[in-house]
């Protein structure tokens, strides 16, 4: 006979001078002899009320459960009967390795790469709704993955910079993207096009493009210069409450690579300039609204990916940090 689960909720303290409010839900299994076996029980009883718990926080740490390997991951994931949202089908620019039908690695950049803060796939038309992340092996130092309200983020723009917050609401961001021939593992944004866009050649990748809304130039050196179409740089989460939902901090920041300039990165959806100031504003503005979750093996975090972006801490030592994608609501909506 199986052992039931002893989960408890419990308060994770914020980080100095960081705003509580940002701080993810934490709940913690202390149950001796578990095995992955129960936890499917376990989740069953109590979805709902972590759907509701995920919506008011953004983000639920799950530390203690008996999961080891992505396999125990995958299980996990499954048993929230969400819709899964594979990696091979999305336009992610990141390089991974997948290892199952609903785990691939998170980003395989080098340990020294700083990744910024960003919602995951906001800089394509399709993007996920809730992603998951599992630590199989916690980093000997640093690695940790920074979560940031961007609700909170929102409205603080609006009142100290709201001629940008009004114009990302209403003029939208197009983002673009140097992608190479051959995948870059050197680049946090090193996944070639071909992967990119699902395509053999490149009437291939072509015609997913135009389907996509696209503009696009092929370079001398075999890269791809792709544009998106205009997308939103805020969501409407409900009444009154909206989030910054887009990459361009992580644009702004750390898209600069061997192909990729951050200044010409990204533009309004009229195609006008960012106001540099107010771009590092909402850098700066992010912190207190940002806690650093300082894994350990065995810890799963389940992010909604509409109100609140995620990052990864340079780290030395082994870090193996999995993740998947849920499919975003088709009933969600952007302001």
């Amino acid at each position: 006979m199986s052992t039931p689960l002893n989960v408890r909720a419990e308060k994770v303290p914020a980080d100095e001078g960081a705003d509580p409010r940002a701080v993810p839900s934490l709940r913690l299994c202390d149950t001796d002899g578990a095995t992955s076996d129960n936890v499917g029980d376990w989740i069953d009883r109590h979805r709902d009320e972590l759907r509701e718990e995920l919506s008011a926080s953004g983000a639920i740490l799950f530390r203690g459960f008996p999961l080891t390997t992505p396999e125990d991951f995958d299980r996990f994931i499954q048993a929230f009967g969400f819709a899964n949202f594979r990696y091979e089908e999305s336009l992610s620019n990141a390089v991974r390795v997948v290892r199952t039908e609903r785990v691939f690695s998170a980003n395989e950049a080098p340990a020294e790469v700083q990744i910024h803060l960003h919602h995951e796939m906001a800089q394509t038309p399709v993007f996920p709704g809730k992603l998951f992340f599992f630590c199989e092996i916690a980093a000997e130092t640093g690695g940790a993955t920074p979560l940031c309200r961007s609700d909170l983020l929102f409205e603080r723009l609006s009142q100290e910079v709201p001629q940008f917050a009004a114009d990302c609401e209403q003029k939208g961001l197009k983002y673009t993207n140097v992608m190479p021939g051959d995948d870059d593992p050197s680049s946090g944004m090193g996944r070639r096009w071909q992967s990119t866009f699902s395509a053999e050649s490149r009437e291939d990748a072509e015609r997913r493009m135009r389907e996509l809304g696209y503009s696009w130039e092929w370079l001398d050196d075999g890269c791809l210069r792709a544009t998106t179409p205009v997308l939103p740089a805020v969501w409407e989460l409900g009444p009154g409450r909206k989030s910054f939902f887009n990459q361009l901090i992580a644009a702004a920041c750390g898209w600069k690579d061997s192909r990729n300039d951050p200044s010409r990165a990204i533009t309004f959806g009229d195609g006008g300039p960012l106001d540099h100031e107010a771009v590092l504003r909402a850098v700066e503005l992010s912190q207190p609204f940002t806690f650093d979750v300082p894994w350990q093996a065995g810890d799963v975090a389940l992010v909604d990916n509409m109100i609140t972006m995620h990052a990864r801490r340079p780290f030395t030592g082994t870090r193996k940090v999995w993740a998947s994608l849920v499919a975003a609501d088709a009933t969600a909506s952007h302001a």
